[in-house]
């Protein structure tokens, strides 16, 4: 019995060992959050639209007219980087406030 736990010992001290380091265990765990961050940034189309109270149709329109927010497609659903959507929100707020100095569009 002490020599099964001898050998189970060094399998539950990876950081101690060398070659576990090595293995590309952590870069696989570095990836997958890397992964996570990348993709919790990311919003759907009826997301988009649920936080801005808005029809998709509103947000379809304003991309036909250049005025919308930049996306991608997922096969044929259409995302959002969040950081995008930040961009395009800080456009229209400019936008906006350069229509009401100047009295008109």
């Amino acid at each position: 019995m002490m020599n099964s736990h001898a050998k189970t010992a060094p399998a539950q001290d990876p950081p101690t060992d060398p070659s576990d380091q090595d293995d590309g265990a952590g870069s696989d765990s570095g990836t997958a959050g890397s992964v996570n961050s990348v993709v919790e940034g990311v919003l759907t189309l009826s997301q988009l639209c649920a936080q801005l109270e808005v029809s998709t149709q509103t947000i379809y329109d304003l991309r036909c007219q250049g005025r919308g927010p930049r996306g991608f497609r997922v096969g044929r659903e259409l995302r959002f980087r969040a950081s995008e959507i930040d961009a395009w929100l800080s456009r229209l707020e400019r936008e906006d406030e350069l229509r009401h100095r100047t009295g008109g569009r």
